[in-house]
């Protein structure tokens, strides 16, 4: 059980949890419009364009996630040399996010998301990316800035979307850093390669994700997906698997436990993020000192929020306490 008055005193303390973000980096652009009629030059929607807004994605998005919980944060990854990696910084400056563990990558565009909608639909999303490796020296930039952050944080969350970033030899590194410097590691991970989050302390797979990494065809009950979570489990040696359900809500495994969060949300309008407002949360809950189990319950009320709405946002901590006083 939740108590509140606990959860209130602790994210009012003075001192703030400090968490150190590495992953890869994006941002979110909306074309917002209105849509009544179809081209004739094709059978596709016409959308008059009202207002356009570029959102942080990705690890940045994490980012100012875990800043609107209250948290310090400082992110490590690489972006573009181009006009889309000025907007990033400056809109993680405004949030306060310590940037200067990221590295500039003249080889790649930093990766940006366009999504099209006529009111809150999307329409069509257009993606502007370069996902190859990180070269070695481009490696070496980021462990020479990183070892510093990670004696600092409170915890390391490796948020993976699969650019190139977390590259086995990158992530193993890292890890390897944060377990000497005491730290755990937690990760939300992308693809199929687990084996690189060998070490982590806590890996967050979606359920299908879960599914994919052990070749296992379906996953339709708890006893099929605690069977996929055990092999995973040892495969990574890591000590806990977070699994997000969608409309199930979340578990909760370890070597020795099993535990189901079920789904706080009414309404679903955007999923836009809401994973990256999961893992925000874990890692915030868990640095102020927060029992899992509790991390995870809150943590699913943060996403109950965040679906509620559209696009990626950032969801607070009165908007969690607030859902907590209906559920009561």
């Amino acid at each position: 059980m939740i108590k509140k008055q606990q959860i209130r005193l602790l994210t009012n303390g003075k001192k703030k949890p400090h968490i150190l973000v590495i992953g890869d980096i994006m941002a979110d652009r909306y074309v917002w419009g209105t849509a009544s009629r179809i081209s004739p030059e094709a059978p596709v929607p016409v959308v008059n364009v009202k207002n356009e807004t570029i959102t942080l994605g990705g690890a940045a998005n994490v980012a100012q996630n875990l800043y609107r919980l209250n948290a310090k944060v400082s992110i490590c990854g690489v972006t573009g040399n181009d006009a889309i990696s000025a907007i990033v910084h400056e809109q993680l400056k405004r949030e306060n996010v310590d940037v200067q563990a990221i590295v500039m990558d003249n080889s790649r565009s930093t990766t940006l998301k366009t999504r099209i909608m006529a009111g809150t639909h999307q329409l069509l999303r257009i993606d502007r990316e370069h996902v190859h490796d990180i070269a070695p020296e481009v490696e070496a930039k980021l462990l020479k800035k990183l070892d510093a952050k990670i004696r600092k944080a409170d915890i390391v969350m490796l948020s993976d979307y699969n650019k190139g970033l977390l590259t086995y030899s990158f992530t193993q590194k890292v890890i390897a850093l944060c377990n000497e410097a005491g730290k755990k590691v937690m990760v939300d991970p992308k693809g199929l390669h687990y084996e690189k989050y060998t070490g982590a302390w806590l890996i967050k797979p979606n359920k299908r994700e879960l599914a994919e990494a052990t070749v296992t065809e379906k996953i339709q009950s708890d006893q099929e997906l605690l069977s996929a979570a055990q092999k995973l489990l040892k495969k990574t040696r890591t000590q806990y698997l977070v699994v997000t359900k969608s409309e199930e809500g979340i578990a909760l495994v370890s070597k020795k436990n099993f535990w189901n969060f079920p789904v706080k949300a009414k309404e679903v309008f955007d999923v836009t993020g809401a994973g990256d407002t999961v893992f925000a949360s874990l890692g915030y809950f868990i640095a102020l000192g927060i029992d899992i189990t509790q991390a995870c319950e809150l943590a699913n009320y943060a996403a109950a929020i965040a679906v509620s709405k559209v696009g990626s946002v950032a969801v607070t901590i009165e908007e969690i306490l607030s859902l907590l006083d209906h559920h009561e």
